[in-house]
């Protein structure tokens, strides 16, 4: 099996990774922790760099649970919902985790939502935390 935690460093997406790690330990799966970055290729390399040390933080509370897991920091250039869904698809994801933070209706319509996208688009279940 495979699961999939959006991950942004959040503390809605810290809640996923705890979620993430139960539902791994208990389904004996593969976890793949993905972070999207809007702005493809203009990204500055420095924040490139700050988000990889973010992953590379979050991924090694999975390996001292012995869970296997690999970090992917996608930087195509798209929307955050469309490069999780894009992720999911090609990667075959059994299962999606992601955090959801509390925003008002204005602010959902205004800023849209990359977690009401993911399970609205994805090609398999999601779970979402608050």
């Amino acid at each position: 099996m495979k699961i999939m935690v959006a991950f942004d460093g959040t503390n809605v997406s810290n809640e996923a990774l705890k979620i993430g790690r139960e539902y791994a330990t208990a389904m004996n799966a593969r976890v793949y922790l993905v972070m999207s970055m809007v702005g493809g290729p203009e990204v500055p390399r420095q924040k490139f760099v700050k988000h990889e040390h973010i992953l590379d933080f979050a991924q090694a509370q999975f390996m001292e649970a012995k869970i296997p897991c690999e970090t992917h920091l996608s930087v195509r250039g798209l929307e955050a919902g469309e490069d999780l869904v894009q992720f999911a698809r090609e990667n075959e994801i059994d299962l999606i985790v992601i955090g959801v933070r509390r925003r008002s209706k204005v602010g959902k319509i205004v800023f849209g939502s990359t977690a009401q996208y993911v399970v609205l688009k994805a090609p398999c279940p999601v779970l979402s935390v608050k």
